[in-house]
C-alpha cells in the first residue's frame, strides 16, 4: 500500500456506476435509499471511512465493506450514514395518545399476567424510549398495576451506546418541565444531565436492522410500536415490507405510531386508522374483528 495515499474530501468523486452500485448495496442492507441529491453527503461519509481504513480507492473500500467476514466496517459505515436528530418529549401528542387512548384500550379486559410491551425503533440516542417511560410513570394511573416492558432498538451501534449511557445536553432536555428534569436527571457538569439509573436500567436497548428478518423475528407480541420518521428514508417497497414486519410483530389490537408526515394508509391496508386526541395511530385488527 502506498504510505503517502490520503483520500481527499475536496477531490474525491464516485463515478455514476460506483454511486449506483453503492446505493443499491446500502439499500439492500438497510432499506435506506439515497437519491442523487444526497450524493455529496454519501461521498463525504465514504471518504471519511476510506481515510479510517486507509483504503486506496473506492473499489478497495467497497470490497472491504461487502466481504469483510465480521461485518465490522459495514456497521461503522451504517453508523456514519444514519442521522440521529431527536430530543425529549418530541411530538409528545403521541405520548399523550398512548396514555389516554392506546393503553386504556389495550388493558380493557386483559389478564394482568401478560406484560405490556412497547417497542421504540429507531430509538436513536434514547430520548424517545425514556420519554415513553416518563409519560407512563407520571401520567398513567395504572402504571403500578401492570408489568411494562419497553424495548428500544437502532441500526447504529454508536448511538445505542450513547442511549445506554443516558447522558444528555441542554438541547435534548429543553422541553422537559423543570420538576421532571430534577426528578429523572442529575446534573453532572459541563451542561450535561445523567438520567437516573432506575430509569436507564428499565429500557432494553438492542442493535436491530429492521430489514433483517432474523433480527426482527425476535420481536413478537408487541402492544405498541413507535416507528417515527424512519420510513421517509425508504422507498415504497421497503416501506411496505417494514409495515408487514410491524404487523407480524404486534399482538392483535396493537398500535403503530408513525411520524407526522408518514401515513400507513399509503403503504398497506393491514391496519385500521384510529384517532386519539390530535393524532392518528394505526391498529392491527383484533381476532374478533
Amino acid at each position: 500500500m502506498n504510505a503517502l495515499f490520503r483520500p481527499s474530501k475536496e477531490n474525491f468523486s464516485m463515478t455514476v456506476e460506483e454511486y449506483a452500485k453503492f446505493i443499491e448495496f446500502f439499500y439492500r442492507k438497510t432499506g435506506i435509499q439515497f437519491q442523487e441529491n444526497k450524493r455529496y453527503y454519501v461521498e463525504r461519509r465514504i471518504v471519511e471511512r476510506m481515510e479510517k481504513t486507509k483504503s486506496e480507492s473506492f473499489r478497495d473500500y467497497f470490497n472491504l465493506v461487502r466481504f469483510q467476514m465480521d461485518g465490522q466496517e459495514l456497521q461503522l459505515l451504517i453508523n456514519a450514514m444514519t442521522v440521529n436528530e431527536t430530543y425529549f418529549f418530541r411530538e409528545d401528542y403521541q405520548f399523550q395518545a398512548l396514555i389516554k387512548g392506546m393503553l386504556p384500550s389495550l388493558v380493557r379486559g386483559r389478564d394482568k399476567r401478560h406484560a405490556l410491551k412497547i417497542w421504540s425503533m429507531p430509538c436513536s440516542s434514547g430520548e424517545e424510549p425514556y420519554s415513553i417511560a416518563i409519560h407512563i410513570l407520571e401520567f398513567w394511573d395504572q402504571a403500578d398495576l401492570w408489568d411494562i416492558e419497553i424495548l428500544a432498538s437502532d441500526i447504529d451501534s454508536k448511538i445505542l451506546a450513547e442511549a445506554r449511557q443516558g447522558r444528555y445536553g441542554a438541547r435534548s432536555v429543553q422541553r422537559l418541565p423543570a420538576h421532571l428534569l430534577s426528578r429523572y436527571f442529575a446534573p453532572i457538569g459541563d451542561g450535561l444531565y445523567q438520567i437516573r439509573d432506575e430509569l436507564r436500567d428499565s429500557i432494553d436497548f438492542t442493535l436491530v436492522n429492521i430489514v433483517d428478518k432474523l433480527q426482527t423475528g425476535r420481536y413478537r407480541d408487541m402492544d405498541v410500536i413507535f416507528c417515527r420518521n424512519l420510513l421517509i428514508y425508504f422507498d415504497d417497497v421497503a416501506r411496505r415490507e417494514a409495515a408487514e414486519m410491524m404487523y407480524e410483530a404486534l399482538r392483535p389490537g396493537g398500535f403503530v405510531c408513525l411520524g407526522h408526515s408518514e401515513s400507513m394508509s399509503r403503504m398497506t391496508s393491514l391496519f385500521v386508522p384510529r384517532k386519539f386526541g390530535d393524532t392518528i395511530v394505526y391498529q392491527k385488527p383484533s381476532s374478533a374483528e
